[in-house]
């Protein structure tokens, strides 16, 4: 009897030791052992990333039920007849199996080259890139022989050799790593121009939209900044992202290229995003984020209110913006530089500021030896009859806060403060 039972747990343990090898087993690793003949149903992937309409729905699922699959080649789709057609005869039997064969080896290898795209992007999206601390083979580039003697380049030469210097000591201060891990993620925020080896940080609400237009006149997309409208600038997608390339993309671009950011006073940019989201029709930034504040916030909110979820008030966004449970999460508008750009892990060449925008853009282009006759545009292409958000705008909404409310905000921003070297705002911050 004993004897019996040890050898039926013996079996039962064994089972269970293969039941755990087969979980375990790369699936991507089963799908290359298979023998000849026999299908692993791959299905048709769609990216997360990727939104399809259900009229694309509908057409996939009726081109699969077809017998054809579609195969994406070079960042387009294009259909592949890689199931056997039904034998309509016997009389074509020989023809028929050869091919049925040739179109089992098609789909053999269409599913090979799947699977490698598929394991590239899975790299590219999870695994680090490892980069030593000030790796950057570039530094700001240096000044031409016949700019050293003008006087103006050689002061704002200066004011960048400053900023950097701040922003490095307080990354040496608050950041005690030697090494970087950088992922996609930490460039997505990053925008490419190959032709002139330019990289930009996108911080909205500092001259984004414009900056944009600038790389993609330098680009070759437009002749004039004048003539590529808002909604191509932000929704044309004519612009690469630096997470779009694979990892020895990434590291060469970020080792050679000049990595330039802009940046703005942030209560002042907090307050530009506030009166461009809040106080204007949206049919985004309502119903998402002022639906939840409203809801969260306001004290006996009308149902009109909490249905459309227009007329947010500056305080009632800053208790939303302050507190560690939020209704809804952040947004790119109002969230830290430190965060979007990650510049104690990426070396930036080049830190502008907002406030002295047009003298910064034109000597950055100027340093990287753009066309003479393109300089930084200085239209607002929204609510251009609005007085842009300034220091004096500013203080006015933060005259409603309560002083609490001020320093907490104060503190939400402290290192984009301190790292940019930006003055406090109100003389009772400590």
């Amino acid at each position: 009897m004993r004897l019996t039972c040890m050898f039926s747990f013996i079996l039962l343990f064994g089972a269970a030791g293969l039941v755990v090898f087969i979980h375990l087993q790369d699936p991507e690793e089963i799908v290359h052992q298979q023998t000849p003949g026999i299908k692993y149903n791959m299905g048709f992937q769609q990216s997360k990333k990727d939104c399809v309409s259900s009229d694309n729905q509908d057409r996939i699922r009726k081109n699969t039920a077809d017998g054809v699959t579609m195969v994406k080649q070079n960042n387009s789709l294009h259909l592949s007849e890689n199931v056997p057609t039904k034998l309509q005869s016997t009389d074509r039997g020989q023809s028929s199996i050869m091919f049925a064969m040739k179109d089992q080896q098609k789909g053999e290898e269409i599913n090979s080259i799947r699977l490698h795209k598929r394991r590239r992007r899975f790299i590219i999206k999870k695994s680090p890139i490892l980069i030593s601390m000030n790796s950057s083979i570039l530094n700001l580039p240096t000044l031409k022989s016949e700019d050293r003697n003008n006087n103006k380049w050689k002061s704002l030469y200066q004011i960048q050799r400053e900023r950097k210097q701040i922003m490095r000591e307080t990354c040496s201060k608050y950041k005690s790593n030697n090494r970087r891990i950088i992922t996609p993620y930490h460039v997505s925020r990053i925008f490419v121009e190959d032709k002139y080896r330019v990289l930009y940080c996108e911080v909205p609400k500092a001259g984004c939209s414009n900056w944009k237009r600038v790389l993609m006149v330098l680009n070759g997309l437009a002749s004039s900044t004048k003539d590529i409208q808002h909604n191509t600038v932000h929704y044309g997608n004519y612009l690469k992202r630096l997470d779009g390339f694979d990892h020895k993309g990434i590291y060469h671009r970020l080792n050679t290229y000049t990595k330039m950011l802009f940046i703005r006073e942030p209560f002042e940019k907090l307050v530009s995003a506030f009166r461009d989201k809040f106080e204007h029709p949206n049919n985004y930034y309502h119903p998402v984020f002022g639906k939840a504040i409203i809801s969260r916030y306001r004290v006996n909110a009308t149902k009109e209110a909490l249905r459309t979820g227009s007329g947010v008030k500056f305080k009632e966004f800053i208790q939303y913006l302050l507190d560690v449970h939020r209704p809804v999460g952040m947004d790119i508008h109002w969230d830290h530089v430190n965060r979007l750009c990650s510049p104690c892990l990426i070396d930036y060449d080049f830190v502008g500021k907002f406030e002295s925008m047009e003298e910064d853009a034109n000597f950055f282009l100027h340093l990287i030896g753009a066309p003479q006759n393109l300089t930084f545009p200085k239209f607002k292409d929204r609510h251009s009859n609005e007085e842009r958000t300034t220091t004096k705008i500013t203080q006015q909404y933060f005259a409603q806060l309560s002083p609490s409310q001020r320093q907490r905000s104060y503190d939400f921003y402290y290192m984009d403060y301190l790292m940019f070297n930006y003055s406090k705002p109100f003389e009772d911050l400590y």
